[in-house]
């Protein structure tokens, strides 16, 4: 053999070998105890279908529904989703990923059980939806601690009790879903004191009461109480300098005098009053606003519908006496 080509023979051999190896002992991102915990996850979910890419001899940061930080390699989004048949409950052991950041039970009819506690020890959480679920118990304190949370979306369950204040400490809040299931008692006087003023979604419960006059001083972009048996005077969502823009308030007992209502968010583009016991007149104010949506129906108004404010007939019906377009004349 030629001297020349016999001194390359081992960094072939040595080459030819490298190529031979395994593809996930050389090139695996995944963190080895993150894998370990997925796979007890799937196991307690009793092996669904829908990750059932969840091959141990794979790389868990290309499997489905898993995300891994592009630098560190650690599982920070776990989305679970849209399986009719996947049964269990929440697994635990989603508290041993502790660099998770997204977590998603989502469109699982036969996911039941409460949230587990665990859940708690994941200080990394930004974004937690547990939605459309059968999921039950009260909601959750612990989120409190969760400082780190922009996004909480409880929505579509079955859980029930009161609404805890401890909610409104969370200081980078943007959103809270808690919305269609069957929660009872009040609103919380602290959300009207959010840092950060999120959108709040109750709508379809069974709450009671007033709404904390502390919403005066709040702020969101998007409020929906609609279908509950709230009370009195909510006037306060309503000024020029609220940033308001969509808001559902239809189908409770609200009662106060609409013609006391002088300006509105400029950016209000969808207002649900209808099915309350709102009395007086519609304001004026109402024809400075682009509202897309409008609907007083059924309340107690009377008195001409301003020009210039006229929507659908039906968004006007079955309240004492309005009058004028797109209602009969005065």
């Amino acid at each position: 053999m030629n001297i020349k080509y016999s001194s390359l023979y081992p960094i072939l051999c040595f080459f030819l070998i490298f190529l031979c190896l395994p593809h996930s002992s050389v090139s695996e991102r995944c963190n080895k105890n993150d894998k370990r915990v997925l796979l007890q996850i799937k196991k307690a979910l009793n092996n669904p279908y829908v990750i059932i890419s969840w091959n141990p001899e794979g790389d868990c940061c290309e499997w489905s529904l898993v995300k891994c930080d592009e630098k560190t390699n650690r599982v920070i989004t776990l989305y679970i989703e849209d399986d009719n048949n996947l049964t269990g409950q929440i697994p635990p052991q989603v508290a041993d990923l502790p660099y998770l950041e997204t977590l998603w039970f989502r469109k699982l009819p036969k996911l039941t059980g409460s949230i587990p506690t665990a859940i708690s020890s994941l200080a990394n959480l930004k974004s937690v939806r547990i939605s459309w679920t059968n999921v039950t118990g009260p909601v959750p304190v612990f989120f409190a601690q969760l400082k780190n949370l922009t996004y909480l979306d409880l929505s579509f369950n079955k859980l029930t009790g009161s609404i805890p204040p401890q909610l409104s400490t969370l200081p980078n809040l943007e959103a809270l879903f808690l919305d269609r299931n069957q929660l009872t008692g009040g609103i919380p006087d602290s959300f009207g004191k959010f840092p950060a003023s999120p959108d709040i979604y109750l709508s379809h419960n069974q709450l009671t009461g007033l709404v904390p006059k502390t919403f005066a001083g709040s702020n969101p972009f998007r409020i929906d109480l609609s279908r509950n048996k709230l009370q009195g005077d909510i006037s306060f969502f309503f000024g020029s300098k609220k940033r308001l823009e969509i808001a559902d308030f239809s189908r409770n007992k609200f009662s106060f005098d609409f013609s006391k209502v002088k300006q509105f968010p400029p950016n209000l583009i969808y207002l649900d009053l209808n099915h309350n016991q709102i009395t007086g007149s519609l304001p004026g104010a109402l024809t400075k606003i682009r509202l897309q949506t409008f609907n007083v129906s059924y309340n107690r108004l009377c008195g001409k519908i301003p020009t210039g404010a006229n929507l659908n007939i039906f968004d006007y019906f079955h309240n004492r006496c309005l009058c004028g377009t797109p209602l009969p004349k005065c």
